[in-house]
């Protein structure tokens, strides 16, 4: 993932219902070690204490140009010296005052002479969010460089269901790290699938493994702040839809099967991370079958292999596969690279509890078609997606040069 391990990171509040969301922002943020300091509108205080962001910040928490020993100067170099400015929630007030060139509070003016990266997160009601004046601020501020995070559509302060919701603060969190990752990939297009296929053996019950799609998201959210374009293929999962990336959902392996062959064409990199099945029964019954004394039998019947096939056809892209094994691990995994024809494969090892499908974290062996291996150490399945990325990477520039 971005580490933002050390970055100043200005968390804006203005005066909107929302505020009481950027304590979970706060937090996260500095869960992942980022040094924040956070500043409100006079507004923004009368919905939640300044003392919640002191407590979970660990600074004191700017309200006021002058009151207080030190900030008459801040807002410039508060502004200059931060590596992103956050102003989360923006109504729709402050946002035509720094469209508009205001400065008459200490967050506004610090937007003024503010010079680091900024992402604008607005919350506000539906009809002011859709408002010509407000969406000209908002088409203002992107022209001028800002990042502008488009709201959520649901459940408003005021009961009516529309688009204006204030993001979840982890999906603010994703944009943070994408607006200050190295976009090293900027350009690659990727095809990365993920999740589990089910196969159907009635119309409620079904086949399938324990694919979590985790690993395979946190890869297209890591390629997507580096810079890929990325399309992401997936099976059925419970985990949220990541933002800025074009998502195909399918179920089966033959549906997985037809995406991916309809999209994988003018990709540079195709990433297999899903867990396909390899069998599906020989026959959907079309009623559910009721339950009888005895032994059942289900015929089964392999479903087609969509990684040889790829294998097969890549032409000049890069072809990443996994293995899932519990016993052979290299070997099983070194002839998959040769019978699939894989530029790369990443091994995981599912018998343990802390990696593999259902865990958090992850620990990989990365094998390329020479046979060199690497291995990955137990970590947050968003830093092994970064790993996996930057061999790519180096997988890539070995591939131009020597193609040049």
């Amino acid at each position: 993932m971005a580490n933002i391990e050390g970055k100043k990171i200005v968390v804006g509040m203005t005066g909107s219902i929302a505020v009481y969301k950027s304590a979970e922002l706060v937090r996260l943020l500095k869960k992942a070690g980022a040094i924040v300091h956070v500043a409100m509108t006079e507004n923004a205080t009368w919905f939640v204490h300044p003392l919640t962001f002191e407590t979970l910040s660990g600074n004191s928490v700017i309200e006021d140009m002058f009151l207080q020993p030190g900030t008459s100067i801040d807002h410039v170099s508060l502004g200059q010296e931060s590596d992103c400015i956050v102003i989360a929630p923006a109504t729709a007030n402050f946002i035509g005052k720094i469209a508009h060139g205001i400065g008459d509070d200490f967050l506004s003016t610090l937007m003024l002479a503010a010079t680091a990266k900024t992402l604008i997160c607005p919350a506000m009601n539906k009809a002011m969010f859709a408002n010509s004046i407000v969406q000209s601020n908002i088409l203002s501020l992107k022209e001028r460089g800002f990042v502008v995070m488009e709201p959520e559509k649901g459940m408003l302060a005021t009961g009516i269901v529309g688009l204006g919701r204030f993001p979840e603060p982890w999906a603010i969190m994703e944009e943070i790290q994408c607006l200050l990752a190295n976009k090293d990939l900027q350009g690659l297009k990727t095809l990365i699938t993920a999740g589990p296929t089910i196969e159907y053996i009635d119309p409620v019950r079904i086949i399938s493994n324990k694919s979590t799609g985790k690993m395979g998201y946190a890869i297209a959210k890591a390629a997507r702040r580096r810079g890929a374009d990325v399309t992401l293929v997936t099976g059925p999962t419970h985990l949220d839809p990541p933002r800025g990336i074009y998502m195909l959902k399918v179920e089966t392996a033959k549906e997985m099967r037809q995406v991916v062959m309809d999209h994988y064409k003018d990709k540079d990199v195709i990433i297999k991370a899903a867990a396909v099945g390899d069998y599906k029964p020989l026959k959907k019954e079309k009623e559910k079958q009721k339950k009888r004394a005895g032994k059942t039998t289900v015929e089964m019947t392999p479903t087609q292999d969509i990684l040889a096939e790829l294998g097969k056809h890549k032409g000049d892209g890069i072809l990443v596969g996994f293995a899932a094994e519990t016993t052979n691990h290299v070997a099983n995994a070194k002839n998959k690279i040769q019978k699939k024809n894989l530029d790369l494969i990443v091994l995981n090892d599912v018998s343990k509890d802390d990696r593999g499908f259902e865990a958090e974290t992850n620990e990989v062996k990365m094998i390329d078609s020479k046979g060199n291996e690497e291995v990955v150490p137990l970590m947050s399945k968003d830093d092994v997606a970064d790993k996996i990325l930057d061999k790519i990477k180096h997988l890539r520039a070995e591939w131009t040069q020597k193609k040049s």
